[in-house]
């Protein structure tokens, strides 16, 4: 089994993945100032990003961590986005 999961965003609550795109923003030092919205356009901009799938949401099942990842960031794990369907795991 792989250690790693691509999460669809749908499948969390709003406000974890509200918090979890928050988190990403913090950790990517994203300025939250330079926008009238701050940190809420941010948020907006993520998840429009996860739906033209630019950023994934992974959850390491070793750690039992959930976090938001570039498709760089992603691939440095040596992963492909269709990995665990190639692989049969679930």
């Amino acid at each position: 089994m792989s250690r790693f999961i691509e999460v669809p965003a749908r499948m969390l609550p709003p406000e974890t993945l509200d918090a979890l795109l928050e988190a990403f923003v913090t950790r990517q030092g994203y300025d939250t100032t330079d926008t009238g919205a701050g940190m809420d356009g941010w948020v907006v901009e993520l998840k429009q990003q996860l739906e033209r799938h630019e950023l994934i949401i992974a959850h390491d099942l070793e750690l039992e961590m959930t976090e938001v990842m570039t498709l760089a960031q992603w691939r440095s794990f040596g992963r492909d986005l269709a990995d665990d369907e190639e692989e049969g795991d679930y």
